[in-house]
C-alpha cells in the first residue's frame, strides 16, 4: 500500500517513473538519472528572477562590509561549505566574507551526523552575531530542516537579509524569510535521496549566485579571473595568460609587468591598459574597491587642480 504523501515534501515522494529502477540494465539506470538531472537545470532557470534579487541585495551589503552565510545540513550543508571555500582562491576573497555553516560542524563534512539537523538551537548559535549588512541563505531540500530554521530566524532577528533555497513549495520556513526560492525538482530517482537532482539544483544555484556576486563587486574584468591568487605553478601560468588576454602583451612583457606589480594581476592589467606605473595602478584599485573597470575609468578622469575654482 502506498503511503499517503499529500503532506510530504516532493523530495520525499516516490517517483512513478523509477519504481523498477533495480530491474533494468545499467545503461537504463544511468539514462533515467541523466534525464532527471535535466529537471534540475530547468528548475534553476525558473527561479532566476528571484535569484537576481538576492544577488543585488547581497552585493549592496557586501560593499558595506557585510558577509554572506550559508546554512545547511547533510548534502545541503556540504554544498554551502564547498561554495564558500572555493571563492577564497578563485577571487582572492578575504576570510569570513562568504562562510559555510553545516549542522554538526566540521565532522559532518566527512561523515554523516544525521541528528544534528534537528537542532534549532545549533542553527541559532551559528547565526548569532549576523546583522543588517549580512545575508543568511538557508539550504534545505525538504524545506523543513530545524537547524536551517533556527539559523534563519536568528539571522532575521539581527537584521540580516534572509533567503531560503528548497525544493518544497509548501515549506513552513518560507514565511520567515525575505526571499523564498523554490526549486521544482520533484521526487528523486531513489526516493528521498536529495543528493541527486535536488542537490544538483542547489549546487547550480550556489554557482550562479556566488559567481554573479563576485562579478557585481568587481572581482572579474569582463570574463577574466583577474582576482585569482597564484598559489601554485598552474595558477602562476594562468595569471600570465589572463594578463595577455586582457592587454595583448607579449609573454615576456607580461611576466616582467607582473613582477613589477608584485604579482598582483589586477594592478598589472590596470598598469598596462591605463599606461600608468604599477604603484599608480595600486592606488587606483584601492580607490575603487578593487574593481579593474572602475579603476580604468578613474584613470581616464582629468586630474583636477586643487586650487581651481569656477565651473
Amino acid at each position: 500500500m502506498r503511503a499517503a504523501d499529500g503532506a510530504l515534501s516532493p523530495t520525499e515522494r516516490r517517483h512513478p517513473g523509477t519504481e523498477d529502477i533495480d530491474a533494468v540494465p545499467t545503461l537504463e539506470v544511468l539514462t533515467r538519472l541523466n534525464t532527471e538531472d535535466r529537471v534540475a537545470v530547468d528548475a534553476v532557470r525558473a527561479v532566476l528572477p528571484a535569484l537576481a534579487e538576492v544577488v543585488d541585495e547581497a552585493a549592496a551589503r557586501f560593499r558595506r562590509g557585510g558577509a554572506v552565510h550559508y546554512f545547511g545540513a547533510g548534502t545541503s550543508g556540504r554544498l554551502g561549505v564547498l561554495d564558500a571555500s572555493e571563492l577564497l582562491p578563485t577571487y582572492n576573497l578575504e576570510p569570513d566574507r562568504v562562510v559555510g555553516h553545516i549542522a554538526g560542524g566540521r565532522d559532518a563534512l566527512v561523515r554523516a551526523v544525521e541528528d544534528a539537523e534537528d537542532s534549532t538551537a545549533e542553527g541559532a548559535r551559528d547565526a548569532a552575531g549576523l546583522g543588517p549588512d549580512d545575508v543568511a541563505i538557508g539550504l534545505a531540500a525538504s524545506g523543513t530542516t530545524p537547524y536551517v530554521g533556527g539559523a534563519l530566524a536568528t539571522a532575521r532577528a539581527g537584521g540580516a537579509f534572509t533567503v531560503l533555497v528548497s525544493s518544497n513549495p509548501a515549506t513552513p520556513l518560507a514565511a520567515g524569510v525575505d526571499v523564498n526560492i523554490t526549486l521544482d525538482t520533484g521526487p528523486e530517482v531513489v526516493t528521498g535521496s536529495t543528493r541527486l537532482k535536488a542537490g544538483t539544483a542547489q549546487k547550480l544555484v550556489l554557482n550562479s549566485f556566488s559567481t554573479a556576486l563576485m562579478i557585481a563587486v568587481g572581482r572579474t574584468y569582463g570574463n577574466l579571473m583577474v582576482s585569482v591568487v597564484a598559489t601554485n605553478a598552474k595558477l602562476r601560468e594562468r595569471t600570465v595568460r589572463i594578463l595577455r588576454e586582457a592587454t595583448d602583451l607579449a609573454e615576456d612583457d607580461a611576466r616582467i609587468l607582473l613582477e613589477r606589480s608584485d604579482g598582483d594581476l589586477k594592478a598589472a592589467v590596470v598598469a598596462a591598459l591605463a599606461d600608468v606605473e604599477p604603484a599608480r595602478a595600486h592606488e587606483l584599485l584601492a580607490a575603487t574597491a578593487g574593481s579593474v573597470r572602475a579603476a580604468l575609468a578613474a584613470a581616464r578622469e582629468p586630474i583636477r587642480d586643487a586650487g581651481a575654482t569656477g565651473a
